[in-house]
């Protein structure tokens, strides 16, 4: 059977998370944070799961819990994305550039000798000077 998904405003699941919150610490009404989840995920139609970690996830926003802020997570998984986007690019332009490099040495050489063969001597060289008569 598929599980199926009932999507509610964002406004209830954070009056939830204050009502568990501010219910977690009142021992009279619930006697254990995870009570007072079961309860609340009952009143809202969600599963007490999704609604633990929301609660766990704004203690972390707010700096009661140890952990890493969503907006700090956020950040720095958009500035590894934009690395790992200049380290191919810059893989991809020293490919380019080792490319074109290699391909315009190739084009000077062939500039240099054009019209000439590769065993061809100059008239410089000792060996073709006419002696002088």
């Amino acid at each position: 059977m598929a599980a199926t998904t009932t999507k509610h405003s964002p406004e209830v699941g954070e009056r939830a998370v204050r009502l568990v919150q501010g219910n977690q610490g009142n021992p009279d009404q619930h006697g254990s944070r995870w009570q007072a989840v079961m309860l609340m995920s009952a009143k809202i139609g969600r599963a007490p799961q999704t609604l633990h970690e929301r609660a766990k996830r704004a203690e972390v926003d707010s700096g009661k819990r140890a952990g890493i802020p969503a907006d700090m997570a956020k950040t720095t998984k958009a500035l590894e994305r934009e690395a790992r986007e200049l380290k191919q690019a810059n893989e991809f332009l020293r490919k380019a550039s080792a490319y074109f490099a290699s391909s315009r040495g190739l084009q000077a050489n062939r500039k240099r000798v054009a019209g000439r063969s590769s065993t061809a001597r100059s008239n410089d060289d000792p060996i073709y000077r006419r002696s002088p008569r």
